[in-house]
């Protein structure tokens, strides 16, 4: 029996420290404007609700129209601002998206979306090279977040594919690998810039 569909809320994970790039991932410009504003605009024309994650310092370089959720520190690794998010929202899922993917497009976010499998754990995109859930663009039913919330309890690694892989989640493969491209250093960010560029 289907339970009650949640209300879909987006969540711009951007409170990470970005060590390898050298400086904040989210204040890059792919598109013009900061990678988390880009994000932002395009989960704020999908979701119910848009959120950025961040840590408390990162607050004085917003301004005032952005819809913030500051990390509790609570658990290690990304899921540390998924689930902060989820304290705040409990009842309602969220489409994650990490800030360092300059690929993604409004297209992969509304196909994720149109193959959201509310009976499952997560819905999340996997390249069809790996088969591997990415856990950073993926959308957290609530019961999933729960789960997650329990299993960080005990688990050795606060990785959230590790958890992902382990639970009933649906996979969806985007048309092309590359829009789920990550661009964690200087390398990566100018193979992006020349995708872009093309």
């Amino acid at each position: 029996m289907q339970t009650k569909i949640a209300i879909l809320n987006g969540l711009v994970l951007s409170g990470g420290k970005s060590t390898r790039m050298g400086n904040d991932k989210g204040l890059i410009e792919y598109h013009g404007i900061p990678q988390r504003e880009y994000l932002y605009s395009l989960l704020e024309s999908l979701c119910d609700k848009t959120f950025l994650s961040i840590r408390e310092e990162q607050h004085k370089e917003l301004v005032s129209n952005f819809n913030c959720i500051v990390d509790r520190n609570e658990y290690r690794g990304p899921l540390n601002g998924i689930l902060s998010a989820h304290k705040e929202y409990s009842e309602n899922a969220w489409l994650v998206v990490a800030c360092d993917l300059p690929l993604l497009n409004a297209h992969t976010l509304e196909k994720l979306i149109s193959e959201r499998d509310t009976n499952k754990v997560a819905t999340a995109y996997a390249t069809k090279n790996s088969s591997l859930p990415e856990p950073l663009i993926t959308i957290w039913e609530p019961k999933g977040l729960q789960l997650a919330k329990e299993y960080m309890k005990t688990a050795e690694s606060s990785c959230p594919r590790k958890f992902l892989i382990n639970s009933d989640i649906k996979l969806v493969y985007p048309e092309k690998d590359e829009v789920l491209y990550n661009a964690n250093s200087i390398k990566e960010y100018e193979f992006a810039l020349n995708k872009l560029n093309s």
